[in-house]
């Protein structure tokens, strides 16, 4: 589905998925090539990507404020608590810029742009649908730890939350129930779902709930981790699939589904049904979430070095 993605500053311009076509055509296979690389190497990487895009543009919008590294200005988003031990890529990153840079002859695709395209060629590279990116984002000067804080849905959060959560972004349930779904891919550390193995035995399948013991005790092993679901390199329904039956790893997924009587169970029951609905969703959400707030026109800059702003 082709539909136009507004930008929200004052100078808006809408996003276009062929922002690029003349300006630096080699800019997004240059992206492409490092993802595909660096997902061949390490699958859980392309989880790491998709992730990245999401909790950038869940704090002021999708504009690489995540990327910044803390300076005497401003403490930046890296270290807030939905993020350290969490969100990673960086390194990545830090590779397709110096290619794109490299490609196009000098500084011209953004780093948020980078990250969407990113996430978007990590999806693919798990086997899950392609879309075309709105492009044409402009980078953030500053982040806010705080924002960070404040902004990213936790794993603790009940459904009420969730959905108050999306709304406040412009989300609806059903995107949140499809970005969700981006829980196909990766793993979680055990600090956060270690509340849920050993006090929410009612809603979590016995069988797991025995496997996650061993790398998840009452005590230490924080950082072990455990599959969001059963093909954690593999874009698929499975993630759905796993809530129908109770397999929900986090909090925040199973609930999600309800046993019946949810608002969003009948959606989890769609999707676990119809992979290729899915797929489809899954792509209009991105696409959606990808013009969450975005910089354009003169706002902002084009980062020489995602890391940091330009007059460092």
């Amino acid at each position: 589905m082709a539909f136009a993605i507004l930008a929200t500053a004052s100078n808006a311009q809408p996003l276009d998925p062929h922002f690029y076509d003349k300006l630096c055509p080699a800019a997004l296979p240059a992206i492409r090539k490092v993802v595909e690389e660096a997902v061949a190497v390490e699958p859980r990487m392309g989880a790491s990507l998709l992730r990245l895009h999401f909790h950038d543009c869940f704090v002021n919008g999708c504009d690489g404020s995540i990327l910044l590294d803390d300076t005497p200005f401003f403490t930046g988003e890296k270290k807030a608590a939905p993020n350290v031990n969490s969100v990673r890529g960086f390194d990545v990153i830090d590779r397709i810029k110096d290619a794109v840079n490299a490609a196009c002859r000098g500084n011209v695709v953004s780093c948020a742009d980078v990250v969407a395209v990113a996430a978007r060629d990590s999806v693919v590279a798990l086997g899950g649908p392609s879309y075309d990116v709105h492009l044409g984002r402009r980078d953030a000067r500053g982040a806010s730890q705080a924002a960070a804080n404040n902004s990213i849905p936790a794993p603790t959060f009940d459904l009420d939350r969730l959905v108050s959560n999306f709304a406040s972004h412009g989300l609806t349930v059903q995107d949140l129930v499809v970005l969700s779904g981006g829980h196909t891919l990766g793993f979680s550390r055990c600090t956060n779902f270690r509340e849920r193995l050993y006090n929410e035995t009612a809603t979590l399948d016995a069988s797991l709930a025995a496997q996650l013991r061993g790398p998840c005790p009452l005590a230490g092993g924080d950082d072990n981790l455990a599959p969001l679901d059963p093909t954690p390199a593999r874009f698929d329904g499975g993630y759905y699939g796993s809530l129908l039956r109770s397999r929900g790893l986090l909090h925040s997924d199973q609930q999600l589904f309800a046993g019946g009587l949810g608002p969003t169970d009948a959606l989890v029951r769609f999707y676990g049904a119809d992979p290729e609905a899915f797929g489809r969703d899954f792509a209009e959400a991105m696409v959606r979430m990808g013009g969450l707030s975005p910089l354009t026109g003169s706002s902002g800059e084009i980062r020489a070095n995602c890391r940091k702003v330009n007059y460092y």
